[in-house]
């Protein structure tokens, strides 16, 4: 809890820098644990910046807790200190100069990292359930989930699943490497077992980039028979272990698992293809959203363009584009990839740049809108 040490000043007594006391412990909620009750006095200013302020009067005889050493306050980051720079010309320039002479990275470098950030930007608590869906099949939902996956899991570095809920035989489970035949059926059936990351892992299969993805029923019988109980089952032991599922949606929007997909949905990537038909099909997908209580979702989603369907040569797509714009926060338009229109296991490194790049884009949306607000349930 924080108290400020004197009376709040009026808005325009308001001074350069407020002395705030803290518990050492709240400090840093990913340092480590801090033991004992001292306080730690800091000064923040009136925009939220917090810096270090140590003095003894306020701090009395408590010693100054290992969380105030922050990589922030120790390194220097300032000129030669600076991180060695990326970038060709950047980094020949740091070398001849015997590290003398840093410039920073490239623009390049530098557009590229801050997309990690976006990308890395850590979650408060819980969960972030995001599905993909559309009513039109074979505009590459599964591949968009595919790519949006790896995408978050080469940056994050907490976990991110794909869950294959298509009830017609899903094949997210085909464009990563296969390494168990387990699917959402034995989650449900071993649930009471699973006491551990470790016991889940064994029913996942895992991409290069960390992406771990759970396979639907081979058998179309029993993808049929997966119901809304069997979805919350998987869905709660999802959300013990890892930050973000992703869930491969069937083009059904009234199938049973559609109702709790959307009710724990906290963003949405709708996909299009390039096409007339796919674009209406898409569109209509956000009115029936809409016209069942989920306008708050529709109006922060993102819709993946997928331009390499057919049709998309003759089509415009900057008015499909605008069209989309009008109903939801953005637009990703993925390019066409020979690699991915083989059909088979994605090879994150093997992309195209753009394609890549689209992903990375299209991530660094979804975490946005799911770290704004997830109270869209």
């Amino acid at each position: 809890m924080v108290k400020k040490t004197d009376s709040t000043p009026s808005a325009e007594d308001l001074p350069e820098v407020v002395e705030v006391s803290v518990d050492a412990e709240t400090v840093d909620a990913g340092a480590p644990e801090v033991m004992g009750d001292e306080s730690i006095t800091l000064a923040v200013k009136p925009g939220g910046d917090e810096l270090y302020h140590r003095r003894a009067e306020a701090r009395g005889d408590a010693p100054e807790p290992a969380a105030m050493l922050t990589d922030d306050r120790l390194i220097d980051s300032s000129g030669r200190y600076r991180e060695v720079p990326e970038g060709f010309w950047q980094r020949f320039l740091y070398e001849i100069s015997f590290h003398s002479i840093n410039v920073g990275d490239s623009r390049a470098v530098r557009e590229r990292k801050a997309l990690d950030r976006r990308i890395s930007h850590p979650f408060e608590q819980g969960t972030r359930f995001v599905p993909v869906l559309t009513r039109k099949g074979g505009v590459g939902k599964t591949t968009v989930t595919t790519l949006l996956g790896m995408a978050l899991a080469e940056v994050r570095d907490d976990r991110v699943l794909g869950i294959d809920a298509n009830p017609d035989r899903g094949t997210l489970a085909e464009r990563v490497a296969r390494s168990t035949g387990a699917t959402v059926r034995d989650v449900v059936n071993l649930a009471s077992g699973i006491s551990s990351f470790t016991d889940f892992a064994e029913l996942v299969s895992k991409d290069k980039t960390r992406f771990h993805v759970l396979a639907s029923d081979t058998d179309p019988l029993l993808s049929e028979a997966f119901d809304e109980d069997d979805y919350n089952v998987v869905a709660d032991q999802a959300a013990r272990f890892y930050s973000i599922v992703l869930t491969d949606c069937g083009t059904g929007v009234v199938h049973s698992v559609m109702r709790p997909t959307l009710e724990r949905a906290d963003g949405l990537v709708v996909v299009s293809g390039g096409s007339v038909d796919e674009a209406r099909l898409a569109s209509e997908t956000l009115t029936w959203l809409e016209a069942n209580g989920y306008g708050e979702l529709v109006r922060r989603a993102v819709v993946a363009l997928n331009t390499a369907t057919q049709g998309t040569n003759v089509v415009k797509l900057d008015e499909i584009e605008q069209h989309f714009v009008s109903r939801v926060r953005d637009v990703v338009r993925i390019p066409y990839d020979p690699y991915l229109a083989a059909g088979s296991i994605v090879d994150w490194s093997r992309l195209s740049p753009y394609t890549r790049e689209a992903a990375r884009e299209l991530a660094a949306l979804v975490v946005e809108g799911v770290a704004e607000d997830s109270s869209v349930r």
